[in-house]
């Protein structure tokens, strides 16, 4: 008897942890589980509204630094994927970008103007469809997303020197990775970006690649908010040559079970070839 009782103590203790670590899983937000890194089950949706505008006035070209004239470069970014496979390890989806650009020294919002002017462009510039999966079975928190940015722009620059986006196509290839210490406090997220971009010998991205490798450490204060910091480095090379370094810091909030809201800053710190300003990042993400 005693023996079958010290068996349903063990029996009961153990139905209890395993409950308990059921339910602190479920419990976990929707920033802390859903990385890039992570896939959807079979049925779910992610959409996310990413908007990014990036802002200059100092450059480097022909290896000189110089202050220039105010340039914005608005880019609104529609992600929406979804499950499709019984094992949960490929998602399927479509990449929206729209963009609104000024120059000649207007100010930074001047990118959200209705105005019609020889200094701005806008529109909707690329659509791309995008399949992510999950290469490793036992390594559920690696993956990758490919996806064929197919350009919607006439011509890069118009008469006026506004330049819109590349008309070059994009075949871009992301790697993501996450780890989360034991603590669960801390979670470090790595991605690389790659690019070939081809099919058009006027766009001065054409036949060349870039690679962009990135880190993000993020510390949670709470189940439902973040606070991290990163750094990206961009190198472009081929038949153009450019490469560039940023630094950013941000947070992200899970206002509710379905929508988290990303506040991003970031600054150029060097370059070669290329714009030395700042953005300032919006997104709200929707999971459900």
């Amino acid at each position: 008897m005693k023996n079958r009782a010290k068996l349903l103590l063990i029996l009961f203790a153990f139905i209890g942890v395993n409950t308990f670590a059921q339910e602190e899983e479920k419990s976990k937000s929707n920033i802390q589980t859903y990385t890039p890194s992570r896939l959807l089950d079979k049925g779910q949706w992610d959409i996310k509204l990413f908007n990014n505008l990036y802002t200059e006035t100092r450059g480097n070209f022909n290896d000189v630094t110089f202050d220039k004239p105010r340039e914005n470069y608005f880019t609104s970014t529609i992600e929406t994927f979804t499950g499709v496979s019984e094992n949960n390890r490929i998602n399927v989806g479509a990449i929206l970008e729209f963009r609104s650009n000024t120059r000649g020294g207007r100010q930074a919002l001047s990118v959200f103007s209705l105005e019609d002017t020889n200094s701005d462009r806008k529109g909707l510039t690329t659509i791309a469809p995008a399949i992510k999966f999950q290469p490793l079975e036992s390594v559920g928190n690696f993956s990758i997303q490919t996806a064929l940015h197919i350009p919607l722009a006439d011509e890069e620059v118009d008469e006026n020197g506004v330049f819109l986006d590349q008309t070059a196509w994009a075949f871009q290839n992301r790697f993501f990775y996450d780890y989360t210490f034991s603590s669960g406090k801390w979670q470090i997220f790595t991605e690389l970006n790659t690019e070939y971009n081809f099919g058009d010998e006027k766009s001065f991205a054409n036949n060349t690649i870039l690679l962009v490798p990135g880190a993000f450490l993020s510390y949670f204060p709470s189940d439902e908010s973040t606070v991290l910091v990163f750094a990206q480095h961009a190198q472009r090379f081929g038949d153009f040559t450019q490469d560039y370094t940023a630094l950013g810091f941000g947070g992200k909030y899970q206002i509710s079970k379905i929508l988290n809201l990303e506040v991003l800053y970031s600054k150029f710190v060097a370059g070669t070839d290329t714009g030395l300003g700042q953005s300032f990042n919006l997104g709200l993400r929707a999971l459900f």
